[in-house]
C-alpha cells in the first residue's frame, strides 16, 4: 500500500499547483477588472462632466423657452376666445335689435297697406255693393 499512496502524492501537488494558479488568475482577473471599471467610471464621469452637463444646461434653457411660449400662447387664445365670444354676443343682440326693428316697421308697414287696401276695397264695393268690407280684407 505504501507504494500506491506515494505514486499519488505526485497528481495531489499537480493538482495543488493547479487550483493555486487558478486562484491566483482568478485573483487577477478580479483585479483587472476593478482597474477597468475604475478607469471606465471616471471615462464616463469625464465625458458626463464635457458633453452630458452643457447638452443638459441647453435642454433645460430649450424647455424654459418652449414653457414661456407655451404660456404666452395659451393666454393669448383665451383672449381670443373671450373676444370672439363678445364679439359674437354683440352680434346676436344687434341681430336681435334689427329683427325687431325690421319686424316692428314691416308689421307697422303692412297695417298700413292692409288699411288703405281695405279702405279702397270699402270704397271699391260700395259703388258696386257686392261684398261686404270684411271680406275683401280677410283674403289679403
Amino acid at each position: 500500500m505504501a507504494a500506491s499512496v506515494e505514486s499519488l502524492n505526485m497528481p495531489i501537488w499537480i493538482m495543488a499547483a493547479v487550483s493555486l494558479f487558478e486562484a491566483l488568475v482568478l485573483i487577477a482577473v478580479v483585479v483587472g477588472g476593478a482597474i477597468v471599471y475604475r478607469r471606465l467610471m471616471r471615462t464616463i464621469a469625464e465625458l458626463e462632466s464635457r458633453q452630458v452637463a452643457p447638452l443638459r444646461e441647453r435642454v433645460e434653457d430649450i424647455l424654459r423657452d418652449v414653457n414661456a411660449i407655451t404660456t404666452r400662447v395659451s393666454h393669448e387664445t383665451e383672449r381670443v376666445d373671450q373676444a370672439i365670444h363678445t364679439t359674437i354676443d354683440r352680434v346676436d343682440e344687434t341681430a336681435a335689435r334689427v329683427t325687431h326693428s325690421v319686424r316692428d316697421r314691416v308689421a307697422h308697414a303692412t297695417g298700413i297697406i292692409r288699411g288703405v287696401r281695405a279702405v279702397i276695397v270699402s270704397l271699391l264695393s260700395s259703388d258696386s255693393g257686392q261684398k261686404p268690407p270684411a271680406e275683401a280684407a280677410g283674403r289679403l
